[in-house]
């Protein structure tokens, strides 16, 4: 799109070309180098055809509009991509700028070239209520695209990058918009894809546009570090050169310098100063093969001593984006430590371009297939997101979670390896393993030992689900889970159990209203409630029920539109009283998430009790002298008569205060007698009168009146009890 592809001259001075004044005839000549004549002729055209569609058309920098596109298919060339997935860069924005239809391209370049641009196109034609939702639809409209192909999240980091090398002639507010969304988005996704090159420009140049004076600061800090260092690190490669030739491996020896970004992100999270980051600079160690690494590995640990749990194993346990590497921190010269990687042509190669690799170098390479492998298993977990997600803002909000992954390697109880993100817990493992084993797991064991469901799991622990066909995800599960997955197969859960149940509620409900008016919900003719509907705007019965269920529309309301001559008449006519309205509800206490009892007033069965509607959250059941249930007397419509049934067996909350004498072992008594009247205490709070005396305020599980009756009685016979009454609301 125009607006975000604005460019100015290129920021970037490392860039190996200008890519504001290459010409088509540049990227011909360099596909000629991989690409069959007729491929690159097809190319060609596909340049003729963008040209003429966006003729007129200029970015902000006063270029040709033409010039962006035949960059990103430029840097698309660089990763030796497909004749097709270079069309669709030089095409990825004639459908979103210009009158070109996706039939057009259809019909001049096939069906596969049409899906890579509609996959990078956003959705202009539809309207959103705010720019963070356009955003989010428009980011699941794209990730989907990509479950389908990959290239076209490769054609897309092509553009975003070339739009953050020309960011300058941006106005600054929606510079720094554009660079936010590529540090908390596009650079993540490039990482989770192990296209390392392309992460590590776009973190650089979103650094430098979001935050430009902490860019600089940092700039000049390692400008004046390296002047120090440059010295000794060339004694560190020499030394590590001479021991490599020594014992006869061969190897390319690279010092490199942490990107700005990364030491940036370091010194935040750990909250460090600049002179506490000490591994601003690394060593990488290319050899030939993975018995070289290992025997790589040894030269430098002779040669320097390794900094104690600084060791990681990245080859034998690979990352979940195919890298591959073996990383060891070293004291180096006057105890400066030493960043170390080792790894083999391919290895390397895999982790500068990732999925991109495998367009590469096609031919017998494993690591690249692998990589491309892990890539399509991420993404599979991201459509699974999808399909849990309710709306777009909340899909962006579970893969961003699931973007920011610092791996733990777990074993599960046959050996294999699952990694998880820094900070998992065991519901995390049990939804990794399969959504269903994570909705019905009751318990985990750690290393054969019981541990809670919310234990953070560690790097090498075998980890075991228990599961149980009745259970379901817990509410409170989201309060730790953090991988995406997990988070959106409980909300999807809970948003469809809670769905169901309100509309087995709102029929109980609707039927209830529609006896006050000598009806039932089977008697209502069918185009009449359709009619009632439409009228409404809802799809469906259910639709119209759930709303009932959670309070969002009252049954006395609906049923009188139901049994109207004139449904729409009957709206502005006053409810029926509750007392109209035949026998009242009964409540067993187990109809779930859209019936719940106030914590107001804890009734219990044998209370004479009330119901009140709250809108999305069904109905609310109180005592009928809880103060908080006056305001609801003279508004008939928001409460209905209810009443326990025979067969309830659950058990309630109820609150019992406890006026005491300050004695040592008090609470020690009445807690021995509450257990042994068959309750349990759920909380207990503490409001010290004087010195002499103390209320004691207990919330305790009971089963009915005369159960909590029984339990005050014997509780009025410890001595230290001066009092005792139910608390009210």
């Amino acid at each position: 799109m125009v607006e975000s592809a604005t460019p100015s001259q290129a920021t970037n001075p490392s860039a190996s070309l200008d890519t504001t004044r290459f010409m088509a005839k540049d990227l011909c000549a360099y596909l000629e180098s991989y690409l069959e004549p007729d491929q690159v002729s097809e190319v060609y055209r596909a340049y003729l055809f963008g040209a003429e569609a966006h003729e007129g058309q200029t970015r902000l920098s006063g270029d040709p509009y033409i010039v962006h596109p035949l960059a990103v298919a430029k840097t698309m060339a660089e990763m030796r991509m497909d004749h097709r997935s270079i069309i669709a860069a030089i095409l990825h924005d004639v459908m979103e700028d210009t009158h070109i239809s996706k039939e057009r391209i259809i019909e001049e370049f096939g069906e596969d070239v049409a899906e890579l641009v509609d996959g990078v196109s956003k959705l202009t034609h539809l309207k959103f209520r705010s720019k963070a939702e356009a955003q989010a639809e428009n980011f699941r409209k794209m990730m989907l695209a990509i479950t389908r192909d990959l290239r076209v999240i490769m054609v897309k980091l092509a553009d975003r990058l070339h739009n953050m090398r020309t960011l300058g002639v941006m106005r600054p507010d929606k510079g720094r918009r554009i660079a936010r969304e590529t540090l908390e988005i596009y650079a993540p996704i490039a990482q989770r894809l192990g296209m390392n090159a392309i992460r590590r420009e776009l973190e650089v140049l979103g650094f430098a546009s979001h935050n430009p004076l902490r860019y600089k600061v940092l700039q000049d800090a390692v400008k004046k570090s390296r002047g120090h260092r440059k010295e000794v690190m060339q004694k560190i490669e020499t030394a590590i050169c001479s021991r490599m030739e020594e014992a006869g491996i061969v190897s390319r020896i690279i010092g490199r310098e942490k990107n700005l970004y990364s030491i940036y992100r370091k010194m935040r999270q750990k909250r460090l100063s600049f002179e506490e980051v000490f591994d601003v600079f690394a060593i990488r160690i290319v050899v030939t093969d993975v018995d070289a690494c290992y025997r790589a590995l040894g030269v430098v640990h002779n040669l320097y001593k390794p900094v104690p749990g600084r060791f990681k194993d990245y080859i034998a346990i690979p990352k979940a984006n195919g890298y591959q590497s073996l990383h060891t921190v070293l004291f180096g010269p006057h105890g400066i430590p030493i960043e170390v990687q080792i790894r083999t042509e391919e290895m390397d190669r895999v982790a500068e371009s990732g999925i991109a690799a495998h367009w590469l170098y096609k031919a017998g390479d494993r690591q690249s297939a692998s990589a491309q492998a892990r890539a399509r298993e991420w993404l599979k977990g991201v459509l699974e997101i999808q399909q849990a997600a309710g709306n777009s803002m909340e899909f962006l909000e579970n893969v961003k979670v699931d973007l920011f992954p610092e791996e733990v390697y777990i074993f599960t109880p046959r050996g294999e390896i699952m990694e998880l993100p820094k900070g998992a817990t065991a519901v995390d493992f049990a939804y990794a393993v399969h959504s269903d084993v994570g909705n019905t797991c009751v318990a985990a064991k750690i290393d054969r030992r019981l541990a809670p469901l919310s234990t953070k799991l560690e790097s090498g622990r075998t980890v075991e689900v228990i599961t149980a066909p009745g259970a379901r995800p817990n509410p409170a599960w989201l309060n730790f889970v953090v991988t995406g997955k997990a988070r959106a197969a409980i909300r999807h859960y809970l948003k469809n159990l809670q769905q169901d149940e309100a509309v087995s509620l709102g029929r109980r409900l609707l039927d209830k209203a529609l006896i006050g008016v000598g009806k039932s919900l089977e008697e209502i003719p069918p185009e009449q409630m359709q009619g009632l509907l439409e009228d409404l705007q809802l799809p469906n019965l259910d639709a119209l029920l759930g709303d009932v269920g959670l309070g969002n529309r009252m049954a006395t309301l609906v049923a009188r539109r139901l049994c109207s001559d004139d449904a729409d008449a009957g709206a502005d006519e006053a409810a029926p009283s509750p007392a109209t309205l035949g026998k009242p509800l009964a409540v067993k206490g187990t109809e779930g998430m859209v019936l719940s009892f106030a914590k107001c007033c804890h009734p219990i069965p044998g209370d004479p009790i009330v119901g009140v509607m709250s809108a999305g959250r069904g109905l609310v059941v109180h005592r009928e002298q809880c103060r908080n249930v006056a305001e609801y007397r003279n508004k008939p419509d928001k409460w209905i008569p209810v009443a326990w049934s025979e067969d309830s067996t659950q058990e309630y909350a109820a609150a019992i205060r406890a006026q005491t004498a300050n004695k040592r072992g008090v609470l020690a008594n009445l807690a021995s007698v509450i257990a042994d009247m068959g309750s349990n205490i759920e909380n207990v709070s503490f409001d010290e009168r004087d010195g002499h005396a103390s209320t004691i305020t207990f919330t305790l599980s009971v089963r009915s009146r005369k159960h909590l009756a029984d339990l005050m009685r014997r509780l009025r016979r410890v001595p230290e009890v001066l009092r005792i009454s139910r608390a009210r609301g």
